[in-house]
């Protein structure tokens, strides 16, 4: 027996509305903060790394974020990327236990705000002919006054986009700036000239390091690197005491970050300044080479300071004499976007990396560590002995009996793993027989990238130095340092998947009609190629006097000519429309799946519901 509710139905939907408010109600306040990402690559969800950044900051952060809205109105790529920037730093906000603080803040043109972008150093996009500019940059500032700045979130820059936002906020949880340790048998820094009686300046790398970190230079065979020292920088750590690898060795175990610049012919060795010469036993002296023979062994690096690599594939090109043909040097390589990672935060977004006898690095067998390759030859590449190089200046000559290996030869890349000691027999009371934590190690078999010679040209302009760097050696050392001072929880942020997910479909579509169009391209092109080559038989000389007019069949052949190159045009054109057609289906059948499919689902699935509430039941008497 069933029984009907007396309540009217204005009263039941009342009743369902209060409902339905109070449980909008509780539900934001039990479920305040509880999020889920439903997109496919987790746009919205940070790393662990992030997270692990934000839970052990303990300092105030206010972050502003200056997004020019009203002037991306006409810019729906960068205005729908400036809403992603704006969701990220929110949910970072969100997850910071209320030590970060975030304000979005329009600068409008000839408003305060405007003026506190530029204070800030943010850069300024200009855009149209009206002289109007965008912003889109975020500001930092923490309780100490400390200061940081992300000029201009590039798109194209997107797959970087956690990553530069954790490098700010871990740039603002600390009152100091990192100390850098340089350990270096090369004149990079400043210097006396005795001739000039004046300071000469280092190299523009150093100098560089010296504005934006506390740089701190070490005496020759330090038998310690301090506790305080975040990054220790190697360059071309030429015969060095057991005692220094043992410092660097312990350093590096216990958690010490190492940036690494080794060379089996340093140009700027003041040994390689003069000829060499042959020692009793063979080998050429002065010693211009560097390894970390006994660190490598315990790491598991393959490095022979004996063998440099050849690169016919990105062999720069150089022309001592403007009126000599340029003569390519297999020995100095020019790399390009293709020979660098693109997924790691040091390489990526680098264009140019120029090299000049570098060596190779690889890991030897049952090796602890793991490489991850920066920048790497081509694999029209082989290797050569280091005394040839030193021997033979002509580049001609250093090309003779080159013989591509096939193989592709690592010349910087990225070191980790949980290594060993170097040094098992020493039983000192601090002493570390194998590292705790998975360290960070970047090593490059090159020191000469490091030279103003190799990227950058400077000239003086009314006692200014201005720099104009013709590659990105300077951004690589800096990408490096930059990555390596962070805590190693901004190290593991890496890469992620962007924004912008490409419609596969429309774009298989267009492959396959590119080919086609191809096709038909080279086939109109040869086509043309033989006719006008039979044109210019048929054709009379207009300067010739005496030539004869064309007669019927050359204007047979003329008309022929147009008729085919009319046809082949005309199955371009309907290749194109054939294009446009599958593309507009494809469209179409979106279009139907979401307007109608999705609905219709609902609709089929609630009919289904009210069937099942209303289908004949049998009541037990």
């Amino acid at each position: 027996m069933t029984t009907r509710s007396s309540l009217p139905a204005s009263i039941k939907l009342s009743l369902v509305a209060i409902a339905f408010v109070a449980l909008v109600f509780l539900s934001g306040l039990l479920l305040r903060g509880a999020r889920i990402d439903l997109t496919a690559n987790r746009l919205y969800t940070l790393s662990q790394g992030t997270e692990h950044i934000l839970a052990n900051n303990s300092e105030p952060i206010r972050l502003r974020l200056f997004s020019s809205d009203q002037a991306m109105r006409d810019l729906p790529g960068l205005r729908t990327y400036a809403q992603r920037v704006r969701e990220l730093l929110e949910e970072i906000a969100a997850k910071s236990h209320g030590r970060i603080t975030l304000e979005v803040v329009d600068p409008l043109p000839y408003s305060d705000a405007e003026d506190r972008a530029a204070g800030y150093g943010l850069q300024a996009l200009p855009i149209g002919a009206g002289g109007e500019s965008v912003y889109f940059g975020l500001a930092g500032s923490n309780a100490h006054g400390l200061q940081s700045v992300a000029p201009f979130f590039d798109p194209a820059k997107e797959i970087f986009l956690e990553y530069d936002i954790a490098k700010l906020v871990t740039s603002l949880s600390s009152q100091h700036k990192p100390v850098v340790a340089v350990l270096s048998s090369l004149q990079n820094g400043p210097s006396f000239d005795p001739a000039s009686g004046q300071v000469k300046d280092g190299w523009t790398i150093d100098s560089e390091l010296a504005r934006l970190y506390e740089l701190r230079r070490l005496q020759p065979n330090p038998a310690s690197i301090g506790d305080d020292v975040d990054l220790l920088v190697l360059i071309h750590p030429k015969d060095l005491s057991d005692e220094t690898q043992y410092a660097i060795d312990q350093f590096v175990l216990r958690g010490g970050r190492l940036l690494a610049f080794v060379d089996p012919l340093a140009e700027s060795d003041p040994g390689a300044q003069n000829p060499p010469r042959v020692a009793p036993g063979g080998e050429l002296t002065p010693g211009v080479s560097s390894a970390l023979d006994r660190l490598f062994k315990a790491w598991g690096v393959a490095y022979d300071p004996h063998k440099i690599v050849r690169d016919v594939g990105y062999a720069m090109q150089f022309q001592s004499d403007p009126r000599a043909q340029a003569v390519s040097n297999p020995t100095i390589i020019g790399l390009n976007r293709d020979a660098m990672n693109q997924n790691d935060t040091v390489s990526a977004q680098l264009d140019a990396l120029n090299f000049s006898s570098a060596g190779a690095i690889e890991l030897a067998p049952r090796s602890p560590m793991t490489l991850e390759p920066l920048a790497r030859s081509s694999t029209d590449a082989d290797l050569v002995a280091t005394d040839r190089v030193r021997l033979q200046s002509d580049p001609k000559q250093l090309a003779e009996g080159f013989h591509a290996t096939g193989k592709s030869y690592v010349l910087a890349g990225r070191l980790t793993g949980k290594p060993a000691s170097a040094f098992p027999e020493r039983s000192d009371a601090k002493h570390l027989a194998s590292a705790r934590e998975s360290v960070s190690i970047i090593l490059a078999a090159d020191t000469d990238l490091l030279t103003d010679r190799m990227w950058v040209s400077a000239q003086d302009f009314f006692g200014r130095k201005l720099l104009n760097a013709f590659a990105k050696n300077g951004d690589f050392v800096a990408n490096a340092v930059d990555n390596l001072v962070g805590t190693p929880d901004l190290i593991a942020v890496r890469t992620r998947p962007g924004f912008n997910r490409p419609f596969t479909r429309v774009e298989e579509l267009k492959r396959r009609a590119d080919q086609r169009l191809r096709g038909k391209e080279d086939e109109l092109q040869s086509q043309l190629k033989l006719m006008e080559g039979k044109l210019a038989e048929l054709q009379p000389d207009k300067s010739d006097k005496n030539a004869k007019p064309l007669g019927a069949r050359q204007s047979a052949e003329i008309r022929d000519f147009q008729q085919q190159r009319q046809r082949v045009r005309t199955e371009l054109r309907d290749v194109r429309l054939q294009l446009d057609a599958s593309i507009h289906r494809l469209g179409t059948r979106l279009k139907l799946i979401d307007i109608l499919g999705v609905p219709l689902l609902l609709t089929i699935a609630a009919f289904a519901a009210a069937w099942w509430r209303r289908r004949p039941q049998r009541h037990a008497i």
